[in-house]
């Protein structure tokens, strides 16, 4: 297994991107920590899915846009395992409003769960992998909107640029530690966020012809990038963005 004896947090892992990555991590030997925020019943089920196939978790509810939620997280999180090994910001909102549009209310949300949480789950995780030592894994889930335009969701691309040079930034200062920190971005990605969308058959036609590989990502296949980044196979990559989208950002209408 590439995780095993490693003790893992994953944000946002009671449903979609988080949920995989949770059970992903956990089946490679990983103890993870599985963080909801509202919505206990699925993170339950997360933690029996994981207990079933004979992996280690726990559950603990958290606001990652709060400093202080996140300082219990990390800490429960090594008083229940004994140290923090990989930290998954996968935690993220969207409005779905233009820049004309978007109220401060909205605009402060999306920037604290997808911005602010990011960054202060680098530190913190960062700060309990110095002071154990060893070095660490941390892991930011972005999207393809944090390099590629998306007119209509302007805070969450906004959120999302600040994750990518988070992760450039977080990368350089902490590798001198042992500590690599690499973003995953994701194109569409079959997750409650966007049934509406793969629910209208010429919605998804749309979507799916946008993608050269021709269909929008399960959860589980970028789960097993995630996975991989966490490992020592991954030891040499830091401070950069892997891209999982299907060639969605590379294709051309051909002019």
């Amino acid at each position: 297994m590439l995780l095993e004896d490693k003790v893992a947090i994953v944000t946002g892992s009671d449903s979609g991107i988080g949920h995989a990555i949770a059970l992903e991590l956990a089946a490679e030997g990983a103890a993870v920590t599985v963080n909801y925020h509202k919505n206990q019943d699925a993170a339950e089920a997360t933690l029996a899915s994981i207990e079933a196939a004979g992996g280690r978790a726990r559950i603990q509810q958290a606001d990652v846009s709060s400093v202080t939620d996140l300082e219990a997280l990390v800490q429960e999180t090594v008083s229940a395992f004994g140290r923090l090994d990989i930290m998954v910001n996968n935690a993220g909102m969207e409005t779905r409003t233009s820049v004309l549009e978007t109220t401060e209310r909205q605009f402060d949300l999306v920037v604290g769960i997808d911005l602010k949480s990011a960054f202060f789950g680098v530190q913190l995780a960062a700060k309990q992998m110095i002071e154990q030592g060893g070095g660490g894994r941390i892991i930011n889930i972005s999207s393809i909107h944090e390099d590629w335009p998306m007119p209509g969701n302007a805070p969450y691309c906004a959120a999302k640029g600040g994750v990518r040079m988070l992760t450039r930034t977080a990368g350089v200062e902490l590798a001198p530690h042992g500590i690599t920190v690499v973003g995953v971005a994701p194109g569409a990605v079959h997750t409650p966020i966007d049934e509406v969308t793969l629910a209208d058959p010429a919605q998804r036609a749309k979507l799916e012809s946008a993608i050269p590989i021709g269909r929008v990502a399960e959860p589980e296949e970028i789960a097993h990038v995630v996975a991989f980044l966490a490992s020592d196979k991954a030891s040499y990559g830091t401070a950069t963005t892997i891209t999982v989208d299907g060639g969605m950002m590379q294709s051309s209408v051909g002019l």
